[in-house]
């Protein structure tokens, strides 16, 4: 197990979606650890749920196939590549303030404006298909921007899943007659979310006025907790523990999203380079540590929590309406992170905003590879710089 996900860690370029395709090639194609029946309910559950898609797909094959320990090393395995490169690039971030080294990170700020507008386009083309979703999307934009708290996100969400239930009551989940081999039974599973309540509980209620191991330990479970839509709604929640508190500065925060854009593997492992860059005082790669570990630990507590009560799920009438308005707000929430910090602070001319223009084509149109646009901006940034 863990050596199947190493591989898949080391090469899974391309984000979220990527990683789903590379995951039925090598479970359901070529080693035939499941069928594509399963496989497809494994990733309604995934999508379902917050955190992170593609993460939580793999440590749902492992747990099914191998139990704790496949889910363990199946994590494990996926996740460090990126980390290590995440906490590499946090190592060698502070000699890049000046001359050449702040043109490569004026680039990966770039990088990250292309590659959230396309995610951003990407999800409301999928999330607000009509009117009234698109409306509730709006409706928390404006939110978030109006009050710009980590309180407001939560409203924004909350408020979501109030007016998908009142507006959305066509939307449906997709049921499936087959059931999973699950190897513990529900009072393992009420325990798994009895587990995540309390964290989500005192994550909430974490006071975080300084940097220390609990409040950090908080913010990055209270991120990892309430991301709904794919990796990059991590953004803006994440950005509103580590900026607005003054932890670390904007530029840092976007040259760390711009950089996990090149790595392969998760775009959870941003946290191994927040973590590191964070001032606390203690070693940098415990941070790390904690803050991964944090990020990881609701997505994966509430999918082993669902999983054995997964049909009655399915059955709740109410379900499939409120998942869609929390998905539309969820467009609203990347949406007011896309103007702040991702444009304000990334685009400093004209010349910026053509090199993304350019970036976002190569996406878009061409489809190009996350390293190609990677290369175009960091590139075009040196050279402008020079």
């Amino acid at each position: 197990m863990f050596r199947a996900f190493l591989r898949l860690g080391l090469v899974s370029f391309g984000g979220p979606i990527a990683h789903l395709g590379y995951f039925r090639e090598e479970f359901v194609v070529r080693r035939r650890w499941l069928d594509d029946e399963r496989y497809a309910q494994l990733l309604a559950i995934c999508q379902f749920l917050p955190g992170p898609a593609s993460s939580q797909m793999g440590f749902a094959i492992g747990l099914l196939r191998a139990g704790w320990r496949g889910a363990l090393a199946a994590f494990v395995g996926f996740t460090l590549p990126s980390a290590l490169l995440m906490f590499g690039f946090a190592s060698v971030s502070a000699r890049l303030d000046r001359g050449l080294g702040a043109a490569v990170v004026h680039g990966l700020k770039l990088v990250a404006v292309a590659v959230v507008a396309h995610g951003l386009l990407g999800m409301a083309r999928q999330m607000t298909p009509d009117a009234r979703r698109l409306a509730i999307a709006v409706l928390a934009c404006a939110c978030v921007l109006w009050f710009g708290t980590a309180w407001a996100q939560l409203i924004a969400i909350a408020m979501g899943a109030v007016l998908g239930g009142l507006l959305c009551g066509r939307v449906a989940l997709r049921a499936s007659p087959s059931t999973l081999p699950v190897r513990y039974g529900r009072s393992v599973a009420l325990a798994l979310l009895a587990v995540f309540a309390c964290g989500l509980v005192a994550a909430l209620a974490w006071p975080s006025q300084a940097p220390t191991a609990g409040a950090m330990a908080a913010a990055f479970y209270r991120a990892g907790a309430l991301v709904f839509g794919g990796g990059h709604v991590v953004l803006p929640l994440l950005q509103e523990a580590l900026v607005e508190s003054g932890w670390i500065p904007s530029a840092t925060f976007l040259a760390g999203y711009g950089a996990a854009q090149a790595v392969p593997g998760p775009m959870f492992s941003i946290a191994a380079y927040l973590g590191a860059v964070v001032p606390t005082g203690w070693p940098s790669a415990a941070f790390a540590c904690v803050a991964v570990l944090a990020v990881f630990a609701p997505g994966f507590l509430l999918l082993a929590a669902t999983l054995p009560f997964w049909q009655r799920v399915q059955a709740m009438r109410g379900a499939g309406p409120m998942l869609a308005g929390v998905n539309a707000a969820v467009v609203g929430l990347l949406a007011a992170a896309f103007y702040d910090p991702v444009w304000t602070q990334g685009i400093a001319s004209w010349r910026d905003v053509l090199v993304v223009i350019v970036a976002f084509a190569l996406l878009l149109r061409l489809r190009a590879g996350a390293l190609w646009v990677v290369a175009w901006c960091v590139g075009a940034s040196v050279v402008l710089s020079l």
